[in-house]
């Protein structure tokens, strides 16, 4: 476990459970649900490569080829490789971090990480490269946030679900929460609100998933492409040498 701090934030990085964020506290005001029982899908903020989301019943066909990938929420594969994996910690200083994985899929490739926290935010930079062979990608993040007082999100459009809780490639009208939905086109700055705190949430993503049907968490989940990308369209191609690479920041405004 790596410690960061920056003025009154304190932050935790861990690169032994898939090189996830985990407690955040900013001003006392704990951040992220950081309880490690909850399971790994529920609790920090973890990067999502080389897919986002779930891929339909892990399989997918990408160069003329069909691929299977591990089942880990049946009957899909769901998040990627990289949030169950142990990351190599590159560098680390008193409020940053490096850290590096292979990918462990038939394409290979490595995911990279740097955090830095300072006194108002926390910025995160995820990095995929592609090795010797050509591959798809759809890379994000994961935060499970405690559960806001509000929170100000709004969006232009989301994906339609079918029975099987798949994002489909058709647009829609926002659909009253609660969502385990992807949505595009934040209307205004998706903001959380705490007793005497607000976070925003901020990404070069053009995705967002939102999942608010637990009683004491909230996810926002900015990703580079939709879930099911590798079938229904979105992912990028990657040629060996390439990289794909995104960015979320949180900033947080005190009040007294």
């Amino acid at each position: 476990m790596i410690e960061l701090a920056a003025g009154d934030a304190r932050l935790t990085v861990h690169p032994e459970d898939g090189g996830r964020l985990g407690r955040l506290v900013v001003a006392g005001t704990s951040l992220l649900q950081h309880h490690p029982s909850r399971g790994q899908m529920g609790w920090g903020s973890f990067p999502m490569a080389p897919w986002a989301g779930r891929v339909r019943d892990g399989r997918f066909r990408f160069d003329g080829l069909n691929y299977r990938l591990p089942i880990n929420l049946a009957p899909h594969a769901i998040h990627g490789t990289t949030f169950m994996a142990e990351w190599e910690v590159l560098d680390a200083g008193l409020d940053h971090c490096e850290l590096q994985v292979a990918l462990d899929w038939p394409f290979g490739g490595t995911a990279h990480q740097h955090i830095h926290l300072h006194e108002r935010g926390l910025n995160c930079l995820l990095t995929v490269y592609a090795n010797a062979l050509p591959m798809p990608a759809v890379i994000g993040w994961h935060p499970c946030f405690v559960k806001p007082i509000s929170a100000d999100l709004e969006f232009t459009q989301m994906y339609r679900r079918d029975l099987d809780h798949i994002a489909v490639p058709v647009l829609i009208d926002p659909v009253p929460h609660p969502w385990d939905d992807c949505f595009t086109g934040p209307l205004a700055p998706l903001r959380l609100h705490y007793p005497g705190l607000t976070l925003t949430v901020s990404s070069d993503c053009d995705h967002w998933v939102v999942f608010d049907e637990l009683d004491d968490a909230l996810c926002v989940e900015p990703q580079s492409g939709p879930p099911d990308a590798f079938n229904i369209g979105g992912a990028a191609r990657l040629e060996p040498g390439d990289l794909l690479q995104r960015r979320m920041s949180f900033q947080w405004a005190t009040e007294p």
